[in-house]
Parts: C-alpha cells; structure tokens; sequence
C-alpha cells in the first residue's frame, strides 16, 4: 500500500521545492527589473504595432488626391538625365534640375577616343589670304592699278551720290588708285585757310561741294581702293589763274617764260623766295591735315625749272633744299601719307628740269613715258623705280608692259578723253 503512494505523488517536483526559495527567486527577479532598466524597456516594446506606410511620402503625380498605395522595393534606376547624341568634341550634358535621387547612380563610362576622332568634323578657318595667283590676270598682278582724274572732272555741283557712283564704276574696271587733281594753277580745289589768308581766295573758282573729296576718300576706302591727291602744275602758273595778278606784283615769278609744252605759257614761282617757300610747305601741310585718311600726295614734272629759262643759272641746289624741306614739313604733320612723283626719268628731270629728286627723300617715283620716241629707255628706268605712267593714246603699248614683271604699277593719263570711257577700255584690254 506504501508503494502505490509514491507513484500518485510523483511529477514535476515543483511542490517539493521550499517556499522560501520560492520567494528568493521571485525577490532578485524583481530587484532586477527595477534598479537595472528592465521596466523601461518593456514600457519601449511596441503596444500595437502600426502598419509601415509612410504618412507623409509625396505622391508621384502631380493632383492626384488618392491614398498613395503601399510602396513595391525599387531596382537601382539609370540616372534621369537623357544621354545626348555624341557631337564633336566635348558630349553635351543638359543640367538635371529634379531632385537627388537616393538611388545610387552608375557612372557612365567615358567615350572611347577613337570614336570622337571618328565624329570629329573638321574645322573650316576663314581664308584671308589673297586670290592665288594663278586667278588673276597679269595687269591685276600690278601693285598700283591707277587712273588719273583732272581737277575739273568733278564740277557742276556733283552730288555725293555721283561721286560715290563714279568710285564705284572705277572700281568695277579692275581700278585700285584713283589720282585725283586737288591743286593746279597755283590754287586749291577745296577751301583752303592758307590760300584765304595769302591771296584772299578760298580756292580756285569752282562749284564743287565741300565734302566732295571726303566723299571720294571715304568710298575708296570702302572698296581698297587708294585715293591719291594729284597736285597738278605745281609751282607753275599761267594767266588763267585768279592770282596771276597777285603773283606778278609781289614779283614772286622767275623772269622768263617756260614754254616746255606748246600752246600754253607758263610762269613758276621762285622758290628760293622765303614768303614763296613758306606758302607752299604751309599748303601742303595744311591738306595732310584737313584730309588726314588721304594715301598719297604726288606731284609731278611741273615741280621744276625749266632749262630755257632766261639766264645761266642753276637752280638745282635750290630746289632739292625746298622740296627736302616741304616734304619734311608734311611728314612731320601726318607720317602716314606718301609723298609720290610722277616726273621725267632722273636723267632728263636733273639736265632739263633741275629737278635731282633722288635728293629729295620722296617715297614712290613713277617714271612718265609720254614721250613714245624714247618709251624703250623709260621702261627701263620704270623697272628700276615703283612704276611708269602712260596715256591712253599709248594703249598699245601695254601688252609688253603688263607681261613685265619687273614693272609694279600701272598709271594712266587720259589725254582729252572721259577716264570713266578710258577705264573701261582698258578692263576689256585685260580681260581678253
């Protein structure tokens, strides 16, 4: 009967262990939990575990008011900015102005250098350079293509408009240098201070408007052309002249009458005479600086004395000392313009004209070569010099000179004949 007690009252034990430790464990377990932190960490445990879906995430589309739906995980996105199609040189990239995405974006790899090479296109540089040679014809190979315009052409109260249109047609003939007349019987063809305060006159009797030779500049200049101030006669003067009277009372003229071209008589000024001397450089000075765009001035044969004159005097010295100083003078008052001659060959203009302009420190000489008996011996001289001048009569002469390569320049002297009708003839000369 003892044994089937035991049996009933086996189990887990629990009722045998001592009640005392019992409340020990339950004491410690206590003291634990309030001094070491436990309670505030239970009191941290989630209640009711809220569902994760953001409160506050922005909805995609722009005013749509639904309730955003739960959010699917994302694979890593291409970056929002658009590739652009490889151009030469450096790929254009177009600034991305939407928000940094959290997702971290793979760089794209570089563009290999062999395929910018490929798309590369080539540069086009403008060309300045001048027409090859090989385009143009032998007489626009020629530094001065130049044509002579007399101080009465531009009369009757020419408009600026005509003279821009005359510049134009000239330039169209293959003309690059026009050589205007501003000066001629001892008288400007503009409005001159110095001749006002010397003789009384403002310049020769004329109807040319002010700005006529500012307007020829000007139009020149814009086509490249150059405009070349012709001062024709000189120091010499005939009766025609409104101050011939002047000139004989203050006994400023060389006695003697210079008959070197027929039909006309001519007087030249002494300019061994200070007051003579003065009123010359004073002249030119004065036009370098009232037209100071002007490229040259030239002046011509009629700087001279004539052999013939009355008297054996030479007057040679005298004359390269005031050429030397008027010239002086003008490149003192405006540097960049050339002091030019159109005159005799040395030779001649030193025997017959005492005129030993090699002395005289000028820039360009062009040799005349009117003189057709002797026009073999003028080429050679032309050669040796900046150039030779021709008249229209002398046309048939020009296929040797163009086919000279040795002669730079080109100018010619209507004789009695309109010099628009004059550059025409000689563009279709060297058209052919």
């Amino acid at each position: 009967m003892s044994n089937k007690k035991s049996k009933e009252n086996s189990g887990c034990g629990c009722a045998n262990i001592p009640i005392s430790v019992i409340l020990l464990v339950l004491g410690g377990g206590y003291w634990w939990l309030n001094h070491q932190g436990g309670f505030a960490i239970i009191s941290k445990l989630p209640q009711n575990l809220p569902i994760a879906i953001p409160q506050n995430l922005p909805i995609a589309i722009p005013g749509l008011n639904s309730t955003p739906a739960e959010p699917q995980p994302s694979a890593p996105t291409k970056p929002s900015v658009t590739t652009a199609p490889s151009f030469p040189n450096s790929p254009i990239v177009k600034p991305n102005h939407q928000p940094p995405s959290p997702t971290p974006i793979t760089a794209q790899k570089p563009q290999k250098p062999q395929t910018a090479q490929k798309l590369k296109t080539p540069i086009v540089k403008p060309n300045h350079q001048p027409a090859s040679p090989t385009t143009q014809t032998p007489l626009e190979k020629k530094a001065i293509r130049g044509i002579y315009i007399s101080r009465y052409n531009v009369t009757n109260n020419a408009s600026e408009e005509k003279i821009r249109k005359q510049v134009r047609h000239y330039h169209s003939q293959g003309i690059n240098t026009i050589i205007h007349g501003v000066w001629g019987n001892i008288c400007p063809m503009y409005t001159s201070e110095v001749m006002q305060k010397t003789f009384g006159y403002k310049s020769c009797p004329n109807q040319f408007r002010d700005r006529w030779l500012t307007w020829l500049i000007d139009e020149a200049h814009k086509h490249g052309m150059e405009v070349h101030a012709y001062f024709e006669k000189g120091i010499k003067i005939d009766k025609n002249s409104p101050i011939f009277d002047l000139a004989i009372e203050r006994k400023w003229v060389v006695p003697g009458v210079d008959r070197t071209y027929p039909g006309i008589e001519h007087y030249i000024l002494d300019v061994e005479i200070p007051e003579v001397a003065n009123f010359f450089r004073d002249i030119l000075v004065e036009f370098v600086q009232k037209y100071p765009k002007i490229d040259a001035v030239q002046w011509d044969d009629y700087l001279g004395y004539h052999a013939e004159l009355p008297g054996k005097v030479n007057r040679t010295k005298k004359l390269t000392t005031f050429s030397q100083e008027m010239i002086g003078a003008m490149k003192q008052a405006n540097p960049k313009v050339s002091f030019d001659l159109c005159h005799h060959n040395p030779y001649w203009a030193k025997k017959y004209f005492a005129a030993d302009w090699p002395k005289w420190n000028v820039d360009r000489v062009f040799i005349q070569a009117y003189n057709d008996k002797n026009f073999t011996k003028e080429v050679d001289y032309a050669e040796t010099y900046d150039g030779i001048a021709i008249t229209d009569q002398q046309f048939h002469r020009l296929p040797e000179i163009v086919a000279n390569n040795k002669i730079k320049a080109i100018l010619v002297f209507p004789d009695r004949t309109n010099p628009e009708d004059v550059a025409s003839k000689l563009k279709q000369f060297y058209v052919k």
